[in-house]
């Protein structure tokens, strides 16, 4: 396979691999429906770009949605920036894809660490934390988890996409300079949740608003984040769980922690993710604040 190019030019094999549609089916939707116009090189072979790379992409889904071929397009042709809000209802959108993004998804198809790494590296350099953060990671991430619940990628494949960002994340929150009198902030994942990619998203949007950060990581040992709470005082907890597992292995965690949250005076605790608050549905708690508004958290006072 050739090396992606990196300036939003992508051959028909790279557009197949990224997309998941045949050359055939690719060569059909431009022919028939004209849905995407690739030029030619001097040598006669097809080159797409970014924007041919989305559009196919929108219309492969919204074709799994039971839309025909020529329904999706119509659709697109009436609102060409903003086919996601067709999906208001089921989160998260479809996103138009950048060239970084693009390339990610084809090397995560083939399980290519080392390529994967360089083009994290190559949008962290060019685009800066921020924008790298929500341009980049996000997005990809978002279209990771979808493969494999479509079934379009297999565990190896999202394991392999998944693990790469989470060790590049893990390099930039070791190298990231702080003031050493900045506040801190713990995030910690509860015992039994697995899912930790998550919370180093959010740390490191506490760090670019000067935040020290500490990670409690996948499924810490019962106590380990009362221990540290006591040990290093943060102004703010920020307690995950995107499964609703940790809740039902230990129908009593949430009640101690409540409780220890209640006689920190000085440290203000907050609790998210997709399983605690379908957990939490029709529960209260006394001393930990419910809430996926990460700027509701950064206005703590």
């Amino acid at each position: 396979m050739g090396e992606t190019r990196g300036n939003g030019i992508y051959t028909i094999k790279q557009v197949s691999d990224v997309t998941g549609l045949s050359k055939q089916v690719i060569r059909k939707w431009e022919e028939r429906y004209e849905l995407v116009q690739p030029e030619r090189l001097e040598n006669g072979y097809r080159v797409y770009s970014e924007k041919d790379v989305n559009a196919l992409l929108s219309v492969k889904i919204l074709s799994e949605k039971g839309y025909s071929i020529k329904q999706a397009i119509e659709m697109m042709e009436k609102e060409p920036d903003n086919v996601g809000a067709i999906f208001i209802a089921e989160p998260p959108k479809l996103n138009k894809f950048n060239d970084y993004v693009i390339q990610l998804l084809e090397k995560g198809t083939y399980c290519n660490e080392g390529e994967l790494n360089l083009i994290l590296q190559q949008a962290y350099h060019q685009l800066g934390l921020d924008l790298f953060i929500s341009n980049v990671v996000i997005p990809f991430l978002h279209e990771v988890g979808a493969r494999w619940e479509r079934e379009e990628w297999d565990e190896y494949q999202e394991a392999v996409s998944s693990m790469s960002v989470r060790d590049y994340l893990i390099q930039i929150r070791k190298t990231f300079q702080l003031r050493e009198d900045a506040p801190v902030v713990i995030g910690a994942c509860l015992p039994e949740e697995n899912h930790e990619l998550p919370m180093h998203i959010v740390l490191l949007q506490f760090m670019l608003r000067g935040w020290k950060t500490v990670l409690v990581g996948a499924s810490p040992a019962p106590g380990a984040i009362e221990s540290l709470v006591c040990k290093l005082k943060p102004k703010i907890v920020l307690l995950s769980a995107s499964t609703t597992l940790p809740f039902e292995r230990d129908p009593k965690l949430l009640r101690r922690l409540d409780q220890f949250a209640g006689e920190q005076d000085q440290v203000t605790f907050y609790i998210g993710g997709m399983g605690s608050h379908n957990y939490l549905k029709g529960k209260q708690l006394k001393s930990i604040h419910i809430s996926n508004d990460l700027e509701e958290v950064f206005n703590t006072k």
